[in-house]
C-alpha cells in the first residue's frame, strides 16, 4: 500500500512558527515510542506521549494554562477500547473536542484509514495540519509533512488526486449524505420523507427523495439500495 499525506494549502504564510513541543496521541506502544524517538533524533523536537485521547486533551489544556502549549498534536484515529473509562474514543473525538474549544493547534493525523472521501473529510471538519496514511515509508512522508509545516508551505501528495473518479465522489451534497445515513439506517423513502418535513429539510417531497436515490445509484454504480448503502459505507462515505 502506497503512503498518502495531504497538507491543505497554507492560508497564510505568516502563520508558520517553528516546532519544537509535539504531543504523540497512540495506543500501541512500538507505534508510539519509535515515532517519539524518530521525532527526536530528526527534529530534536521536545516529545510527551500519550496513550488515550482523554489524556492529551488534559495534557493539551494544561499547557495552555501554563503558557507552554504544544505546537503539534499527531494523532491516530482509532484506539482499542480497555477496561479504562473514556470520553474520547478516538483521533477524531480528540481533535473535535479541541477544535470545539477553539483551540487551532497543528494537527497531523497518522493512521491506516486510507479512504479518500474519509481523508478529505477529516481534513475539512478538523482543519488539519496534514494527514499521513501509516505503510511502508509512512516515517518519512511524516518527516517530510513536518518540514513542509515548518517551513510554511503547502504539500499534497499525488496519490489523493490520481483517480478523478474519487476526487468526484468527494463532492457529495450534505443532503447526499444525509439521505444515505437514513437509509443505512433502514428507513424507509416515505419514512425519510416524514423526518426531513419535520426537521425543515428540503427537498422533503417523496419524488425528489426517490429522484435523488436513483442519481446516487446511478453514480455509485449500485444494483440496488442495499448495494448503494454497502458502497457508501466502503468509501467511508457514512
Amino acid at each position: 500500500m502506497e503512503t498518502l499525506v495531504y497538507i491543505p494549502p497554507a492560508r497564510n504564510q505568516q502563520e508558520s512558527t517553528m516546532i519544537k513541543k509535539v504531543l504523540i496521541a497512540e495506543d500501541i506502544d512500538s507505534i508510539n515510542e519509535g515515532l517519539g524517538k524518530h521525532l527526536k533524533e530528526t527534529f530534536n523536537f521536545e516529545i510527551v506521549q500519550v496513550k488515550y485521547c482523554d489524556e492529551a486533551y488534559l495534557k493539551i489544556k494544561r499547557a495552555i494554562l501554563d503558557e507552554e502549549p504544544f505546537d503539534l498534536l499527531i494523532s491516530d484515529l482509532s484506539f482499542k477500547e480497555d477496561h479504562r473509562n473514556t470520553n474520547l474514543k478516538d483521533g477524531e473525538m480528540l481533535i473535535g473536542k479541541l477544535r470545539e474549544d477553539g483551540i487551532e493547534t497543528k494537527a497531523i493525523i497518522y493512521s491506516i484509514e486510507d479512504r479518500p472521501y474519509k481523508v478529505k473529510k477529516l481534513l475539512n471538519d478538523l482543519r488539519l495540519s496534514a494527514y499521513v496514511v501509516k505503510g511502508r515509508n509512512s516515517i518519512n512522508e511524516l518527516t517530510e509533512a513536518i518540514k513542509v509545516l515548518q517551513n510554511g508551505d503547502s504539500y499534497e501528495q499525488p496519490q489523493l488526486r490520481e483517480n478523478p473518479a474519487e476526487e468526484e465522489q468527494m463532492e457529495l451534497e450534505d443532503f447526499d449524505i444525509l439521505l444515505l445515513s437514513r437509509l443505512s439506517e433502514g428507513l424507509s423513502q416515505a419514512e425519510i420523507r416524514e423526518e426531513f418535513l419535520a426537521e425543515g429539510i428540503k427537498p422533503s417531497s417523496l419524488s425528489s427523495i426517490e429522484k435523488r436515490v436513483n442519481k446516487l445509484k446511478i453514480f455509485f454504480k449500485a444494483k440496488n439500495t442495499i448495494h448503494l448503502i454497502a458502497l457508501a459505507k466502503d468509501m467511508g462515505i457514512i
